[in-house]
């Protein structure tokens, strides 16, 4: 079964200038900067602007300061590198969706710091499951996942427009925010333990970081008079499908 999210049902009142900003800027370095090096190009650049926990803890015993500055600028570059195109789709997609409604409700100021805070907030997060990790973490999936707490705590009863594909049917599906991005809660939840164990892969733990960060800030970072919990705008669960033949 495919389920893909494409679209929201959540009109703007303002463009939403920093969400392009980072979506570009993602994109920008990743086919820039990342895309035409070789394999073991690709190794020396994580290696080199990927977060490190390690190398970001080993610095707390040095007294060199631009070596401190350069780890913590690592939490921040590896919020704009990713580790392929699918990853880079993936976590733009869900940035364009949700981000312009979080700007929106915080001011495009206070979203980037919510956006950056976030970004650590899963980077420390991914990092306290084995500090002694050299293996690089890249990836705005941290960050974004406080957006999508944001989103959840603002919109839960938004409509997200889902395409689906079971079998012979095929079609497209309003479904509450709630419905969508709590089954993406639920999946991360499920999948730390089995993350905890592996060396690599997918950084569950940075998802629920970002998710909690975005959870504690959202309500102190909302522009006055913007309310929680928010009533959708459409109807839930109407679609349009057909069968294949």
């Amino acid at each position: 079964m495919i389920f893909f999210p494409y679209r929201d049902d959540n009109p703007t009142r303002s463009f939403p200038l920093v969400n392009w900003v980072i979506i570009v800027a993602n994109l920008w370095v990743f086919f820039v900067w990342q895309f035409p090096l070789s394999p073991s190009g690709q190794e020396a650049y994580f290696a080199h602007f990927g977060f490190i926990p390690a190398a970001f803890y080993g610095q707390f015993s040095q007294n060199d300061l631009g070596a401190m500055a350069w780890e913590w600028g690592s939490v921040v570059t590896s919020m704009f590198s990713h580790g392929g195109l699918m990853h880079l789709f993936g976590n733009m997609l869900f940035l364009y969706l949700y981000g312009d409604n979080l700007e929106d409700a915080l001011g495009k100021v206070r979203y980037f710091i919510f956006y950056i805070l976030c970004g650590f907030f899963a980077a420390f997060a991914q990092s306290l499951i084995n500090p002694l990790s050299e293996i690089p973490m890249v990836g705005a999936s941290g960050a974004i996942s406080g957006v999508i707490a944001g989103y959840l705590l603002l919109y839960p009863r938004a409509n997200i427009r889902v395409f689906y594909w079971f079998f012979l049917f095929i079609g497209t599906l309003y479904l509450p925010a709630y419905m969508v991005l709590g089954l993406w809660v639920f999946e991360q939840v499920i999948a730390l333990p089995e993350s905890m164990k592996q060396a690599g892969g997918v950084a569950i733990a940075a998802h629920l970081g970002g998710f909690a960060a975005g959870i504690l800030l959202t309500p102190f970072l909302r522009k006055p008079g913007v309310r929680l919990f928010q009533d959708g705008r459409t109807r839930s669960f109407t679609r349009q499908s057909r069968g294949l033949r």
